[in-house]
């Protein structure tokens, strides 16, 4: 990952208390990292706010904003709202790798005393991929019908009929304990 300058958060000269922090983040912020992403169009605020307090901090994020993803089912592209909340606990240690390799809890983790800045963009990374869900697909029209591809979806429905129509005999005696 290449430094995020601007996500630098210079935790030194605050007052203990609650400091807010606001990111506008696109598609651009991505390519510092090296892992592709998935999605694209990606319009999203976080609100962070910061409680400090003497040997540690709360960071509470907030995500919103929008994304393009393509659907699992159908194929086509569609776009995703996002809207999640994500809590991180940072605490000031000695030894940082050390507590880092005892810690069972992934949020928190743990920065060295003598640090004087807080990068919050690998959080703010994190935590965007994971406000999107594993499994994306178009939401319902206003109606109650399926948002995908009308084609698509027929096709998905034959092939399902092909496939019971062509079931092997020796599971049939397994249907009744399908429900239970």
């Amino acid at each position: 990952m290449k430094p995020l300058r601007e996500f630098d958060i210079a935790f030194v000269g605050l007052k203990p208390g609650e400091h807010s922090f606001q990111y506008t983040i696109g598609d651009s912020f991505f390519d510092n990292f090296e892992e592709p992403k998935d999605f694209s169009n990606c319009e999203v605020n976080v609100q962070l706010t910061m409680d400090k307090k003497s040997n540690f901090f709360l960071l509470k994020f907030a995500i919103g904003g929008k994304v393009t993803v393509t659907c699992d089912r159908c194929g086509e592209a569609f776009e995703m709202q996002l809207w999640d909340d994500f809590n991180q606990i940072v605490k000031l240690a000695d030894n940082p790798e050390e507590m880092m390799e005892g810690e069972e809890d992934p949020d928190v983790s743990y920065i060295s005393k003598t640090e004087s800045h807080l990068n919050v963009a690998n959080y703010i990374y994190e935590f965007i991929h994971l406000s999107i869900p594993m499994q994306r697909i178009h939401p319902n029209k206003p109606d109650g019908s399926s948002g995908c591809d009308p084609k698509v979806i027929e096709m998905l429905e034959q092939m399902n009929q092909q496939a019971k129509a062509n079931d092997n005999p020796i599971w049939k005696g397994l249907d009744k304990f399908k429900d239970n």
